[in-house]
């Protein structure tokens, strides 16, 4: 991340940081260009929560999918974040990824660890992409 952009306190990261805190709901899943595939992250009604720089993925009846944290950089173009997940398969691991955030939206495309992070939102093979609502 940049060290001058993204360190004060109305610095576009800071804004996207505090815009994405709360919790969202997964409404599209596009796996290495597959529509809606099978995915062990999310269930129906799976519901995600951020706070801070943490997250966690959970079914309606509160079981843990996913939870790890997540860095941002709101300076690029297009905007960046790298998930670091705690848990799974890919616990530990960094993983590139691309997003855009308007008002109640969130999308984001990420690569496998290793590969280049997308810049374009239509996923190829090591890609996934998620699209979130928020929830009230």
């Amino acid at each position: 991340m940049s060290s001058t952009l993204c360190d004060s306190t109305a610095s576009p990261c800071e804004v996207d940081k505090q815009a994405l805190q709360g919790t969202w709901e997964q409404i599209a899943l596009e796996d290495s260009g597959i529509a809606n595939p099978p995915d062990e992250h999310s269930a129906p009604g799976a519901l995600t929560t951020i706070d801070g720089n943490q997250f966690w993925v959970t079914t309606l009846d509160g079981k843990v999918l996913l939870k790890g944290r997540f860095t941002l950089d709101a300076t690029t173009t297009p905007k960046s974040i790298t998930w670091i997940d705690a848990i799974g398969a890919d616990a530990g691991k960094q993983l590139p990824a691309s997003y855009t955030l308007d008002n109640d939206q969130f999308v984001f495309i990420a690569a496998d660890e290793g590969m280049p992070r997308p810049v374009r939102f239509s996923t190829t093979p090591g890609q996934t992409m998620r699209t979130f609502v928020r929830r009230v």
